[in-house]
Order: C-alpha cells, then sequence, then structure tokens
C-alpha cells in the first residue's frame, strides 16, 4: 500500500505583480517568494509497504557497471524520450484545429456523463465496476 500526500502551490513563474494577476501576455514583472514562501513551497510525504516489485529495466539501470546490454538500456531511454515529444507535437497541433478541440471536449463530456450514469449512480453498478476493477488488477499482477 502507497500513499502520498503533497501541498504544492503555484509555481513563481504563473504569477506576476505580486501574485495578483495570472499571466495571460507578457510577463512584466516575476514574483519572487520570501525565505517563508519558499519553505511552505513543497511538502511532500511518500509511504510505501509491501514488496518491492523492481523490472528487469530498473534492475539494470540500477546495475549500470555490471549491464550487458548499455545500448540497449540508451536506445529504450532515447526512445522514450522520443515518444514522449511526438505525444506533446501532436496534442499542440490537434488544438491549433479550430474544430476538433471543442468536439473531443464534447466527446469527453458525454462519455463521462454516460459512465457516472452506468457505473457510479446505482449500488449494484458500483459493485460490478469494483468487481471489474479487482478482476483486471488480478490479472495483471498473475493472481
Amino acid at each position: 500500500m502507497a500513499s502520498v500526500l503533497a501541498r504544492l502551490p503555484a509555481s513563481p513563474l504563473m504569477v506576476v505583480n505580486g501574485g495578483r494577476q495570472p499571466v495571460f501576455g507578457t510577463i512584466q514583472k516575476l514574483a519572487v517568494p520570501t525565505i517563508k514562501e519558499r519553505q511552505d513551497r513543497l511538502a511532500v510525504i511518500a509511504k510505501a509497504t509491501g514488496e518491492s516489485s523492481d523490472s528487469s529495466i530498473v534492475k539494470s539501470v540500477l546495475n549500470w557497471d555490471k549491464s550487458e546490454d548499455r545500448v540497449a538500456l540508451v536506445a529504450l531511454g532515447f526512445a522514450g524520450v522520443v515518444g514522449f515529444w511526438a505525444s506533446i507535437n501532436l496534442v499542440t497541433s490537434i488544438e491549433k484545429i479550430p474544430v476538433v478541440p471543442s468536439v473531443l471536449e464534447l466527446i469527453g463530456l458525454l462519455f463521462s456523463s454516460w459512465f457516472t450514469y452506468r457505473y457510479l449512480l446505482f449500488k449494484p453498478d458500483r459493485q460490478e465496476l469494483s468487481q471489474a476493477v479487482s478482476k483486471s488488477i488480478s490479472d495483471i499482477l498473475g493472481q
């Protein structure tokens, strides 16, 4: 079981004029937080219990000196960076098309409404969803 507690205020780059206006245009003046605000900036508590499930990739990265497949690890990391970059560019391109973001937002609202009606409103449906999620988790973990 793992739990995470975080308190993360807005980044100082997103605030101008002492925090009174959000950034919509050009940055006129960058608000610099005081020492007390910096101390309160980030508070994260992470707890994990149970067995560790390190995959072979994680073990290979942790044992970099003993690893026999360094080229494969570097290629995997490069492929991940390229995939991330490509997905960001794809989303940016789709957002530039005038009608598509509105249509996708409408589809998201309709699907969310249907999901709420289908699985969350009534108790037997919530139990069915819970059983389906539990079955999927046990299938993934091989139990």
